[in-house]
């Protein structure tokens, strides 16, 4: 049996910089005056970060000079240097390698999808959470590195603001766009790094100046099963997405894939994700990696058909991805549709996600954040 890794408290390291997004509107007014500028100031300086996506201080040419200078430092210091970006798939994938205050790498991929049948075209961001994992899922790459530290609220809505910034300026290919969804599903588990990740929610569903202003319903937070955690965050009422990285309809192979497993169980992951779906009312998706000869045989199709029937959840399958030195390789197609169609014959809507960014490792399971 694999050894649990599970490390919710990461490696302690320099604490990064406080900065605005770090802050609600009562802590940022506070941090204003503490700076001996008028309150008023706050909720400037944050219409210029949420509204206008500009983390650029000396860009806020609309605020006095002397206000640039006292809160510049203090409030928004740099948080995410660029080491490189990649793009591919006409220019509508961009994967980010980002160096932190420490010298911590993160990821993150921004994603335009043009509009196709009924569906609108969105603009998606896959953020990480964490700098590495500590869940230790052999088919990642991001779990094999290991966890190097949790990331602050305002590292993970840096990501997002960048990447909204990155859509409006056209940089998506289509011309300027508005980012439409944010998904945490980069490297690390999002719920162990939880009062940080549920306070980068806040901060992107709140509208200007308190945030971004996007839809409850176009985020999602997944997590591979962490139970405690997943029904405090239906407490929060937040009514985010939840998404269940299964990978296993068995305790004994999720044992496996799945480390985590070892401490809350199939059975016990499913119930907390049930009691989020009564209280927010919305449907959870189980995301499955489809892994040649591991976990896509006929019976476990049926076994998760079997399991998710009654329930409130929704299949997305992963063709895996390839990550170096991995012994493991994607289900042949023939298998992924019977595996499919058996779902189905149960009443389990799914779907096989759509593989953006794996020429340029971008794609589930691929982030490594190797310099």
């Amino acid at each position: 049996m694999t050894a649990l890794p599970l490390v919710f408290d990461a490696p302690r390291r320099a604490r990064p910089p406080r900065h605005l997004a770090d802050l609600d509107p009562a802590e940022l007014r506070a941090a204003v005056v503490e700076l001996g500028l008028p309150a008023f100031r706050a909720d400037q300086l944050a219409r210029q970060y949420f509204g206008r996506l500009e983390s650029d201080v000396q860009a806020m040419t609309d605020l006095p000079a002397a206000v640039r200078a006292a809160a510049g430092p203090a409030l928004l210091p740099a948080l995410l240097a660029e080491v490189r970006s990649l793009t591919t798939d006409a220019d509508t994938t961009r994967k980010t390698l980002w160096r932190l205050h420490d010298g911590a790498l993160v990821e993150s991929v921004a994603m335009r999808y043009p509009a196709a049948g009924d569906a609108r075209e969105r603009v998606t961001v896959c953020v990480s959470s964490q700098a590495g994992c500590g869940m230790a899922c052999p088919f990642c790459a991001t779990g094999q590195a290991g966890l190097t530290r949790n990331l602050s609220t305002g590292e993970i809505v840096e990501q997002v603001r960048a990447a909204a910034r990155v859509a409006a300026d056209g940089a998506l290919g289509g011309g300027p766009r508005r980012l439409s969804n944010v998904v945490f599903m980069g490297m690390g588990e999002p719920l162990a790094n939880y009062p940080r990740v549920v306070a980068a929610l806040r901060r992107l569903i709140d509208t200007p100046p308190a945030g971004l202003g996007l839809s409850r319903r176009s985020i999602t937070v997944s997590t591979v099963g962490l139970v405690p955690a997943i029904r405090q965050l239906a407490a929060e009422r937040l009514d985010v997405t939840l998404a269940v990285s299964l990978h296993a309809p068995d305790d004994e192979l999720r044992n496996t894939l799945v480390p985590v497993n070892n401490r809350w169980p199939v059975g016990e992951v499913l119930a907390a994700a049930d009691a989020y779906a009564a209280q927010t009312g919305r449907r959870y998706s189980v995301e499955y990696a489809m892994i040649r000869d591991v976990n896509d045989q006929p019976e476990r199709a049926d076994l998760l058909g079997d399991l998710l029937a009654p329930r409130l959840a929704h299949v997305n399958l992963i063709p895996l991805n390839p990550t170096p030195g991995s012994q493991w390789d994607a289900s042949a197609k023939p298998v992924e549709r019977e595996f499919v169609r058996r779902l189905r014959v149960r009443g389990v809507p799914v779907t096989v996600r759509d593989t953006r960014g794996r020429d340029i490792d971008g794609a589930c399971g691929q982030l490594a954040a190797s310099g």
